[in-house]
């Protein structure tokens, strides 16, 4: 056994170590009052960029750490926010649905086809959209950034632009047009913002830039749509119908389609541009459809020229009696007694404006009003003629 004088100088050995552990500690760890460490909970609350310039004497000491208050924002930024706030209230969210009836109970129900995007055109209540967006559908409905929605009576469309306008019984207080701009004198790299509701999340803004112009994309109805606007702003399924907008907060195009191999966003979008839809839209307010002046005629179609191996332009097929047409000396395809067919005359250019097929007529023809005399360019038998002919109003 130990004993009790032993005992006490171990305890006192053991408080004489510890008490030099204590000052060993202490050297370690003391430094001046101006070097000493900052409490932790100070230094977890000390900026990054702070921390980095103690530990690195070399870099500008004065660089300004702020908090980003609406009184220190980039003049860009404080543009796109008063851009977003005073237009959003312009631009809806459009769903949609088919009316069918229960196999088993008869009842009559609505089943959710898709949504979109759209804007308010005027005072009246018009909306415009995209044709895809509400094509099929049976019932709309238009929902504001307040969540306030109102059934939508179908106005007119226009499949070859991917246009339609819908019309709202919505007090005119609510109704909020966006001012429109021009998009023939566009250039590549101005700033183009799209506002809409991509995959249903409504009220989402995208920046980016006009990337391309003159683009050209095929409608519902197969016909081209040219001068088409390209941009990188974000444009997903759901922004389909709304706005495309320049820095200023003016209508550049409508967002219509995305080039995807995924089906999502991948860099570029198309918007019809402004310049179209300023005259479509009037159009279908007023008719219900597109009115354009062009020939009463038939025409063969592409795939039928190319299966005869003609040549680059439009057969005509048909034509009614004692039209424009047939005044003017043109000829249909037709069968003789004995059964053989004789071609009609091909048409090939409309004012040395050239027709390689049926799309390129449907287009030329819109920058002529009914009641112009155009010269129509036709190969017939192999002759080429040349017929002026006069533009009426097609049904």
């Amino acid at each position: 056994m130990i004993s009790a004088s032993k005992r006490s100088t171990i305890v006192v050995l053991a408080v004489m170590n510890l008490g030099l552990m204590f000052m060993v500690a202490g050297l370690l760890f003391w430094r001046p009052n101006a070097e000493r460490m900052v409490p932790p909970a100070v230094e977890t609350q000390r900026p990054a960029v702070a921390s980095k310039v103690v530990e690195e004497p070399d870099a500008a000491q004065d660089i300004p750490v702020h908090a980003p208050t609406a009184g220190n924002l980039a003049d860009s930024e404080t543009r796109t926010i008063e851009l977003f706030r005073v237009t959003s209230p312009s631009v809806v969210h459009i769903t949609t649905s088919k009316v069918a009836r229960d196999y088993f109970s008869m009842n009559v129900q609505e089943i959710p086809q898709g949504s979109g995007t759209g804007f308010v055109w005027d005072k009246a209540g018009h909306i415009v959209t995209n044709n895809h967006v509400i094509q099929n559908a049976d019932v709309a409905m238009v929902a504001f950034d307040d969540q306030t929605s109102f059934p939508a009576k179908l106005v007119g469309v226009a499949p070859d632009k991917d246009l339609a306008v819908l019309l709202i019984d919505a007090p005119p207080e609510r109704l909020r047009p966006i001012p429109r701009g021009v998009s023939a004198d566009l250039e590549v790299g101005r700033t183009a913002l799209a506002i809409g509701n991509p995959f249903g999340l409504d009220q989402t803004l995208t920046t980016g830039v006009i990337s391309a112009l003159g683009r050209e994309i095929k409608s519902d109805s197969g016909v081209p749509i040219k001068d088409v606007i390209q941009t990188d702003a974000a444009i997903n399924p759901g922004n389909s119908g709304g706005p495309l907008l320049d820095r200023s907060g003016q209508l550049i195009g409508v967002n219509t389609a995305i080039y995807s191999p995924s089906g999502a966003y991948a860099g570029i979008g198309f918007a019809i541009p402004v310049d179209t839809v300023r005259w479509v839209v009037p159009e279908l307010i007023e008719h219900g459809r597109i009115i354009r002046p062009g020939i009463a005629i038939t025409v063969a179609s592409d795939s039928m020229s190319k299966r005869f191996k003609l040549p680059p332009g439009v057969l005509i097929l048909d034509m009614p009696e004692r039209g424009n047409a047939e005044r003017a000396g043109l000829r249909p395809t037709r069968r003789t007694r004995f059964g053989d067919i004789v071609l009609g005359d091909i048409i090939v250019a409309v004012d040395d404006m050239a027709v390689a097929s049926t799309s390129d007529l449907t287009l030329i023809f819109e920058n002529y009003e009914s009641g112009d005399v155009v010269d129509l360019t036709v190969i017939r038998q192999g002759t080429e003629l040349v017929l002026p002919v006069e533009l009426e109003t097609l049904d």
